[in-house]
């Protein structure tokens, strides 16, 4: 019999950068200006090591279908499990409508179009049910589709590096990149973006899956969380330091600012501009189909759980997908473009992006408490990997990381001043109404659950 090839490091940090790396989160982090420099080095130590240390341990420990659903339900109990599954899952119809928004802002843009709202409205609808109805099948855990984005996300990252650095020795710099300028200003605007950075390190959990395919996975998780955050943050600053060569800061669009930094930097729309802009169109559809499978499954093993509404644990018999959860993506997303024109934010984009990192956020808030809750109550478990440290440093590590999300989410949703109103507030209220409507899907499943005990103590 032949012995299984052994996963290696090179394939888990390959695997870290190809998940986590999201190109159309580059012009929002972008959009801090110089500092970010600043926020990516602390965040990266603060938040992604200690994160990515935790994951680790869990995904290694803990190898269930429910991931962070998983644990948070047995350190904390039925209804936390479900607020993670729920806002796990939220985050990502509003992320899909908030792609397909970029899709053809991205169209119009490169091919010079001038389309009216009906017909944008149309392109968007396209967009979130070709993937919806991709991620139906089996084909949407195809490795072409994640490789071919791999190569994608890094050559228009490192094109647009290279122009950079190119417009800076020939013709300057659009942003002062001096050691003043480097130092982190603490102004509102700033702030709202940094939750951005945070989203931009979330998913490594996905690599600890990987630990049994390992020759020595204590000694190679740890070593695949450093490199591939070092990876992930220099393809974005990369990025991030073209655009600073090509656009001001305060004049960086969140939706259109990384082709515009092309155009900048190239002087114009030329058939480069175009495949680039094509290689990122395929990256915004390629990322939802390649992220689709594990939020939808995650959804579904709830709902098998009683801990989400039925309908999210409907599958195809034939090929055992979790279709309900695709379908209510679907419905959802197509929701959320329709009304897009009524909500009072010129910038649809970061108003649907903002308000899908905040329930991507949200949801793993509570992974970290349930790190030190399973170490308490589940002591004896056997963990393949586990994070070195005694119990204040382990404090410290879980803490961290945690009130940090706490804090950039206020910043992030909580309008501080009288020109945030606009921007905000559909933000604010998105995430009131989220939150709202979990609460009664969760209150759904404690009846269904209910009812199952019952059945099952009458059988």
């Amino acid at each position: 019999m032949k012995e299984k090839k052994k996963f290696r490091l090179f394939d888990a940090v390959l695997m870290a950068v190809v998940v986590i790396l999201v190109v159309e989160s580059a012009a929002p982090a972008a959009a801090i200006g110089s500092s970010q420099f600043f926020w990516w080095g602390i965040l990266l130590i603060l938040f992604f090591l200690p994160y990515g240390l935790i994951s680790a341990e869990l995904g290694t420990t803990y190898t269930g279908d429910g991931g962070i659903y998983d644990w948070v339900k047995m350190a904390f109990g039925r209804r936390w499990g479900a607020r993670v599954a729920w806002f796990y899952w939220i985050n990502f119809p509003i992320w899909m409508a908030s792609l397909a928004v970029l899709f053809t802002e991205v169209m119009t843009q490169i091919f010079g179009l001038t389309l009216g709202t009906p017909t944008l409205i149309i392109l968007q609808l396209v967009f979130i049910w070709g993937v919806t109805l991709i991620s139906c099948y089996p084909v949407s855990d195809s490795k072409w589709i994640l490789n071919l984005a791999a190569f994608a996300k890094v050559a228009i990252m490192v094109c647009l590096g290279v122009l950079g650095i190119y417009h800076a020795v020939t013709k300057g710099m659009a942003n002062d990149f001096s050691g003043k300028a480097l130092l982190p200003s603490f102004d509102l605007k700033s702030l709202s973006f940094i939750s951005v950075i945070l989203f931009n390190f979330l998913g490594f959990e996905v690599v600890t899956t990987l630990a049994s395919d390992m020759e020595n996975p204590k000694k190679q998780i740890p070593q695949a969380i450093i490199w591939g955050g070092i990876l992930i943050a220099f393809f974005y600053l990369f990025a991030a330091f073209g655009m600073g060569a090509a656009v001001p800061a305060d004049q960086l669009s969140t939706s259109g600012g990384l082709i515009d930094s092309f155009i900048l930097l190239v002087s114009g729309i030329n058939p480069f501009v175009v495949v680039i802009g094509l290689l990122f169109m395929y990256t915004l559809a390629a990322n939802l189909v390649s992220w689709a499978l594990g939020v939808n499954y995650v959804a579904f093993y709830a709902a098998k759980n009683q801990d989400m509404p039925k309908i999210f644990a409907k599958e195809n018999p034939k090929n055992e997908m979790p279709i309900g959860a695709s379908i209510i993506n679907g419905i959802v997303g197509s929701a959320l473009v329709i009304v897009a024109p009524f909500i009072p934010n010129e910038n649809i984009f970061w108003a649907f992006f903002a308000l899908n990192v905040v329930a991507l956020l949200v949801s793993y808030i509570m992974m970290f408490p349930a790190f030190l809750k399973l170490r308490k109550i589940d002591p004896d478990k056997e963990r393949p990997f586990k994070v070195p440290g005694g119990p204040v440093l382990l404090k410290i590590i879980a803490y961290i990381p945690m009130l940090l999300l706490v804090i950039t989410l206020f910043f992030s949703i909580v309008p501080l001043s009288s020109s945030e109103f606009s921007e905000k507030i559909p933000i604010l209220i998105g995430t009131i109404v989220a939150t709202i409507i979990g609460e009664i899907c969760i209150r759904l499943g404690d009846k269904e659950y209910a009812k199952k005990q019952v059945e099952k103590n009458q059988n």
